[in-house]
């Protein structure tokens, strides 16, 4: 047998193992880490298949950053445990909002200077733009670059939203008592 085939059967095996115990488990870190090897078989098939970016990309973006993020969070919450009213860092507060202002001041600054090169020829083109490839460049360049010069700006929303989203995560899970 080939060792392909081995090696996508076994992916496979754990894909659909690690799945149906994900839709299974009651513990929400257990569900995490079920999901956390349903990716990484999930990187196995891209590596398969030749898509050697989209492979580490997988396990860096989904396996790695928010499936950490998501446990974090999980356990930041504590499911078990009854919450304080009482902040006992007093400064934790103003300190976010001042870093919030600045991140906005930061962000308006850029896009009013135009420090971020956003190329609306680029813009335009749509995916087109990944064809003009620098002789020379590989792949993953050709994407950094793309990514970081035309679509600069949405990029950063993107990680801004992310950002945001978790936190209004965590300020919607969280449980009041009176």
């Amino acid at each position: 047998m080939n060792a392909q085939i081995v090696v996508f059967v076994i992916a496979a095996i754990v894909a659909v193992g690690a799945g149906m115990a994900l839709v299974l488990s009651k513990n929400a870190v257990h569900a995490a880490l079920f999901l956390v090897a349903v990716q990484l078989a999930l990187a196995i098939f891209f590596l398969l298949e030749g898509a050697f970016l989209v492979s580490v990309l997988q396990i860096i973006v989904y396996a790695g950053a928010i499936m950490v993020l998501f446990v974090f969070v999980v356990m930041l919450l504590g499911v078990d445990q009854q919450e304080v009213l009482v902040e006992p860092l007093s400064y934790q507060r103003p300190f976010a909002i001042g870093l919030g202002l600045l991140l906005a001041a930061e962000a308006t600054y850029l896009a009013v200077t135009q420090h971020i090169h956003v190329s609306t020829t680029a813009v335009a083109a749509g995916a087109t733009g990944l064809s003009r490839q620098v002789p020379g460049e590989g792949n993953v360049a050709a994407v950094a670059r793309y990514l970081f010069t035309s679509w600069a700006l949405p990029f950063e929303a993107t990680s801004v939203l992310l950002v945001v989203a978790v936190v209004g995560v965590m300020v919607l899970a969280r449980r009041r008592t009176i």
